[in-house]
């Protein structure tokens, strides 16, 4: 294998996957790094083709891990500390990182061929123009060199080739698509929904967009790639190749033309510089299994290796002449770090629908946009939040030894079938602030020599404020609803707000016009190091309120595109 290709790609979940497929089907000769295990699709590590009575210990973790404090993070994320879907996710105490004793992030990483893109909840959902116009507007962080317009026709590209199922909803807040046939709400939902856009046309509650195919299109069947079953296992690894991973699409596309080469188990520890000709000549890697040490080159480098990944590597590269890390001239290398946050919602009952039930499963939730993007009278605090929920499967009631009550009471109430819930969940913007940030730690390093990182981000007063609120507007949207019995909560907002508890960790390496106060321009291309980009959420100037996987593949294939072109040009 040669050691010399026209771009080297850092990663391969979803941004590196499909910086590899633009590269490749391209012409040019691309090499894909990971650190992690190599996998296929379907591998035999899925285990969505085992039967509920076929997991082992019922999908629970050993008792011994939490006394070993092994997972410690993932087990933070109750949601996600599963036996059948573990092998997907790092132990933080093989791969450990460095934070404030009283202010952890919750950094839970995939290390595989296909990244986290096996692991993500695939809700996709483009930024508004006031998403991109928010810094400016209120003097937070880094304004960012691109509008919605910029990115449109990206959005555009990327959902025809992932497959995002969703409805065209006309909302502002939330632009339409090109999109695959909605999922269907429940009677519920659609109960909620109806009845808010009489009472509160500006509070609108649709069906979530996500990366499952509902229908397929020949551009998915070309891959093998087949419908939704609707099975609930997504974590588990998807056989069908039913919701867009870079396992089952874009790297199978890359693949195809010839011109990818993978190294898995691949440590990139730092990107080579040469001084003089001012560019990036490659990465320098660690073998994961053996520790030897071995350099790749390129013309073009794509750091794709996640936010906090990108970020830890690009402040690894270090020399006498950088001392603070690759394209650092700006000093603001590892600043910015964002993440989307909770800890606020409502519950309320649905009245009615006694005489049906809900059946099947379905990949995805309601969602309602932030219709909170200015301050407003209202309220003290810049930004805003969105929900996303939906309404309950009208669960039987158990015999569990939780309910109140003993004897005959309780007997009596098992099986029988409870109301219709509905749930609203808070996702909240965070601001930007300097000084949240992740760098490398002074004296400790992880088994393949590179420093531990050491992240310190916490929420503010802004998003303190927001929690209260957001539990207040959460419930009123439910009344307006039409729903009975409502009741919201939050977290006591004098409590530090934790962060990473979304798997939406933005920032560090932030895209501006002005490479004084910015990393990158606005094609993600670092201001000091025209050949080096940087496409995962390590790029982003700000959080939105929505998940943000969408803007990545779009910002991956933009500037991709750019690269390309340069490439062409003699430029790079």
């Amino acid at each position: 294998m040669a050691d010399e290709f026209d771009v080297i790609v850092i990663g391969s979940g979803v941004t590196g996957g499909w910086a590899a497929k633009e590269f490749c089907e391209k012409g040019f000769k691309t090499l894909v790094l990971e650190r992690g295990r190599h996998l296929d699709h379907p591998d035999p590590e899925y285990t969505d083709m085992l039967a509920p009575w076929e997991v082992e210990n019922a999908g629970l973790m050993p008792e011994s891990f939490e006394d070993a404090g092994r997972y410690s993070m993932l087990r933070k994320k109750a949601r996600l500390y599963k036996s059948h879907w573990a092998q997907f996710f790092v132990d933080d105490k093989e791969y450990p990182y460095s934070f404030p004793k009283d202010r952890p992030f919750m950094w839970t990483r995939g290390y595989q061929l296909g990244g986290r893109s096996i692991t993500w909840a695939r809700q996709s959902y483009r930024w508004s123009a006031k998403d991109f116009e928010a810094n400016a507007k209120d003097g937070n962080g880094v304004p960012w060199p691109i509008g919605y317009d910029d990115l449109a026709p990206w959005y555009d590209y990327v959902e025809a080739f992932a497959g995002i199922s969703g409805a065209k909803d006309n909302v502002d807040a939330l632009p339409n698509g090109d999109f695959l046939k909605p999922w269907e709400m429940s009677c519920a939902e659609q109960f909620v929904s109806d009845n808010l856009k009489e009472t509160r046309p500006d509070r609108p509650m649709v069906i979530g967009r996500c990366s499952n195919l509902s229908e397929v299109r020949p551009i998915h069947a070309e891959l093998g790639r087949g419908p939704c079953q609707a099975r609930n296992m997504c974590k588990q690894g998807c056989s069908f190749g039913a919701y867009f991973c870079s396992l089952s699409s874009t790297l199978p596309a890359a693949e195809r033309t010839g011109n990818m080469t993978v190294v898995t188990d691949a440590v990139v520890t730092s990107v080579l510089y040469d001084d003089k000709k001012g560019r990036a000549s490659g990465v320098s890697v660690v073998d994961r299994k053996t520790k030897g040490l071995r350099e790749y080159k390129a013309k073009v480098v794509f750091l794709c290796a996640s936010a906090l990944g990108s970020v830890q590597i690009m402040l690894n590269s270090r020399s006498d002449a950088r001392p603070k890390g690759i394209a650092n001239s700006s000093g603001l290398l590892g600043c910015y770090i964002m993440d989307h946050f909770g800890g606020a919602g409502a519950t309320g009952v649905v009245p009615g629908f006694e005489d049906r039930y809900s059946f099947g499963r379905r990949p995805t939730g309601i969602y309602m946009p932030s219709f909170r993007h200015e301050k407003a009278d209202d309220v003290d605090f810049v930004r805003g939040y969105g929900y996303q929920g939906g309404g309950s499967t009208r669960p039987r009631t158990s015999h569990t030894g939780k309910k109140v009550g003993i004897g005959a009471a309780v007997k009596e109430q098992v099986g029988k079938a409870q109301p219709w819930q509905m749930r609203l969940i808070m996702y909240g913007e965070m601001l930007p602030y300097i000084d949240n940030r992740a760098s490398l730690h002074p004296v400790k390093t992880d088994d393949w020599g590179m420093p531990l990182l050491h992240i310190d981000a916490y929420g503010r007063d802004n998003e303190k404020k927001m929690l209260v609120q957001a539990a207040k507007d959460a419930e009123n949207i439910l009344i307006a609803g039409g729903c009975i019995n409502v009741k919201s909560s939050h977290v006591d907002p004098e409590n530090h707000i934790e962060l990473g508890s979304r798997t939406h960790e933005m920032g560090g390496a932030c895209m501006g016009s002005d490479p004084k106060n910015s990393v990158l321009n606005k094609w993600c291309q670092a201001h000091d190091v025209p050949n080096l980009f940087v496409t995962d959420g390590a790029s982003m100037s700000s959080c939105s309120t929505q998940n943000p996987s969408l803007t990545y593949m779009a910002l991956t294939a933009r500037a991709a595109d750019h690269a390309a072109k340069l490439l062409k040009e003699g430029v790079l």
